[in-house]
């Protein structure tokens, strides 16, 4: 592996390494599906790469959420471990059971099937709507013009969010999870502030939305979510719900601009889209990396001796380039027809993205109206050009500059 991909000996998870993140990932899988790394933190810990092992990793009994055995190593770079406030804590993702139990139950009951399949026509309005306020044709930047705001837009209705905070949602979620240190827990504890203020003017006046949900589920069920809890929770919804979804439909785009035969199998049969978003999932996902686990015991994963407290992290988009294809199928090309694509978009295991029906159907509207509706579509800028989030479990672009056309 060149040099400049590690030092001293460990991966390094920089900015340049998320720009090249499939072209490194399938070096690393060549060489083994686990590897020491530095992650954009600082911290240090186990990468898993390869797709056996990830599911593997995602259910270890004994790599868990709580960061209480990594405690010395997480203050060496200024997070604090269990302190309100900080970080995404306080929600399911970063609990494990019985915690993660209770919260993932009264969390499931208000962000039901039912609810997210009622979005399906309030979706297709909204994207309609961007595309409408397009200029005829011209050069923009999707980003900006459509895969950011449709998602906003769902979620801030989904949850309650008024119009008057969606700019600061917009603007603190976009750095949540894309920036390193410090300016990420800054950007976090902005949206906690957001929040909590948001959830008490709702306590007095719920009215509708997820949020007010959330309440209930709190303030029903003998109060068994917590302040806190109730305000991580909150916050991984939007930024989750949001980010997830904008950085999916831009990697989508890309690659359909990369393979026109694509994109034109597409155009010719927009009923295959929900197919094809598998695909997309699994052949460029939104989410790079899984959050962080801690050994709880000292272990071994894929023949590493794994000592306790060393944090490990599954990066789940070099497991769909790894997952298992029929027919020797090349898991670096892009075929929108493949029939039941696997991969580990969504996680696997009791952590499974519960969002997950939401973030397909979104996709899957979002791509059929553009797809219907802008017939001509070019990258306005070389694709070398494109600038890559640096850092953070993310996966997605900054920006995705377009020459179109639009019915």
């Amino acid at each position: 592996m060149p040099a400049s991909e590690t030092r001293g000996g460990r991966v390094v998870l920089s900015p340049a390494f998320k720009a090249e993140a499939h072209e490194r990932y399938e070096r690393l899988r060549a060489i083994g599906p686990i590897h020491a790394a530095t992650f954009s933190s600082g911290l240090e810990g186990q990468l898993v790469v390869g797709y056996d092992l990830a599911r593997e990793a995602l259910t270890h009994p004994a790599l868990l959420k709580d960061p209480t055995p990594a405690a010395d190593a997480l203050s060496a770079i200024g997070y604090v471990v269990n302190k309100p406030g900080v970080g995404l804590g306080g929600h399911m993702l970063e609990a494990d059971p019985p915690a993660h139990t209770r919260l993932r139950r009264l969390v499931s009951g208000a962000f039901t099937p039912r609810r997210t399949a009622a979005l399906a026509l309030r979706i297709e309005a909204i994207a309609h709507a961007l595309v409408d306020a397009m200029p005829p044709a011209g050069e923009l930047d999707l980003v900006v013009a459509f895969t950011g705001p449709l998602p906003l837009t769902v979620m801030a209705e989904l949850l309650g969010i008024p119009e008057c905070l969606r700019e600061d949602f917009r603007r603190m979620s976009a750095h949540a999870l894309t920036v390193a240190a410090p300016e990420h827990r800054d950007a976090l504890a902005g949206l906690h502030r957001l929040l909590r203020g948001l959830l008490a003017d709702k306590r007095s006046d719920q009215g509708d939305g997820l949020l007010s949900d959330l309440i209930a589920a709190r303030d029903e069920d003998d109060g068994r979510l917590s302040d806190d809890e109730l305000v991580g929770t909150a916050l991984l919804l939007i930024v989750a719900g949001h980010e997830t979804t904008v950085n999916l439909l831009g990697t989508a785009l890309l690659a359909l601009l990369r393979h026109p035969a694509q994109l034109r199998l597409l155009r010719d049969a927009p009923e295959s889209v929900p197919g094809a978003v598998e695909e997309f999932l699994r052949y460029d996902t939104s989410v790079e990396l899984a959050t962080h686990r801690y050994a709880a015991e000292d272990l071994e994963l894929g023949g590493v001796p794994i000592p306790r407290g060393t944090p490990v992290v599954v990066a789940l988009a070099s497991a769909g380039r790894d997952a298992p294809l029929p027919h020797a199928q090349d898991p670096a090309a892009l075929d929108v027809t493949r029939p039941a694509a696997r991969h580990l978009a969504f996680g696997h295991g009791i952590h499974y993205c519960l969002g997950a029906p939401l973030a397909r159907l979104e996709a899957a509207v979002a791509l059929r109206v553009l797809l219907a509706r802008v017939p001509l579509v070019e990258l306005a800028v070389p694709e070398e050009d494109l600038a890559w989030i640096p850092s953070g479990m993310m996966r997605g672009l900054l920006a995705l500059p377009v020459r179109y056309r639009r019915a």
